[in-house]
């Protein structure tokens, strides 16, 4: 099992509710690394925009996570997810392609269709059709990350003789997160890993979710087991959990049970979302890490 965190980004991830600066996220992914864990992941929002509630926003995406690979040494780098929307799938695969390179092969490229309808108009993408958008985004993408020249005739998406050059050092793996039956058929064919999220507990929910990923995996043909699982956790710090049903407060050592019973059902990352960005939630769930590996030896 491995750990990942993911990195303070916007006015929701300071107990003031101002926006991090770069400085401070760089300290958060560096003081994770030197916890011990092994990914670090950003969200990929242009906007927030509800009725009735104040705008918020986060930092781009992906110049963060450019930005944070040069300076953080170890760690796998990827993202909850990248709007395959907002970025041209060729383009995509280029950056991808770029961004490996640059990090040494730390890259998990997350992508999904996206979902906040007031960002896309607020940016001028269109909203509709995302799932349809989405797979062929998906595979113009994929095929060109593993060394592919790609000709494309979609009813969204056009590309003629499309090639990574100079070509990518290794097929850049990709995650998709995915939860209904038509994107668990093109997780199953295109990705390398698969994504759900929230959760801090091991429900009927999650046993639906990994089920689907199976039915998915059999009509298309693929082995369940070439297909990494990772599974995003949501935590509070302990004795804090109000009115999320899809959260966690556990100590370091009921995460580490936590993290036992998830790869007890084939998971082999645990993603967490902390809503504390504090040194002591690292240091919680560094632990926790620990924990977990001392108890399978």
């Amino acid at each position: 099992m491995r750990i990942g965190v993911t990195l303070p980004l916007s006015d929701g991830d300071t107990p003031d509710g101002h926006v991090p600066t770069f400085g401070e996220t760089v300290a958060f992914a560096l003081h994770a690394e030197a916890a011990g864990l092994d990914s670090i992941w950003v969200f990929d929002h242009l906007l927030f925009r509800y009725p009735g509630a104040a705008e918020g926003g986060l930092h781009e995406a992906w110049t963060t996570l450019a930005a944070v690979a040069a300076l953080v040494p170890r760690v796998e780098l990827g993202a909850l997810v990248m709007c395959s929307s907002f970025r041209n799938p060729a383009l995509m695969a280029k950056m991808a392609a770029t961004l490996d390179d640059l990090s040494g092969g730390r890259l998990l490229l997350g992508l999904g269709s996206g979902w906040h309808d007031p960002e896309y108009e607020a940016f001028g993408y269109p909203a509709d059709h995302k799932v349809g958008r989405f797979a062929e985004d998906l595979e113009i993408t994929a095929r060109m990350l593993r060394g592919e020249r790609v000709t494309f005739k979609g009813r969204w998406r056009q590309t003629a003789d499309a090639v990574l050059l100079p070509p990518p050092g290794r097929p850049v793996p990709i995650l998709v997160a995915s939860k209904g039956e038509r994107m668990l058929r093109l997780t199953a064919t295109w990705a390398d890993a698969w994504n759900t999220a929230w959760f801090g507990r091991v429900d009927d929910r999650l046993r639906t979710r990994l089920a689907g990923l199976m039915d998915a995996c059999a009509a298309v043909g693929r082995d369940p087991a070439t297909l990494r699982r990772t599974i995003g956790i949501r935590l509070h710090d302990p004795g804090t959990l109000r009115d999320d049903p899809s959260g966690l407060d556990a100590d370091a050592r009921g995460l580490a049970d936590f993290f036992a019973e998830l790869a007890s059902l084939g998971i082999g990352d645990a993603l967490v979302w902390s809503i504390s960005k504090s040194t002591a939630a690292l240091e919680r769930i560094g632990e926790a890490r620990r924990l977990y590996l001392a108890s399978v030896g």
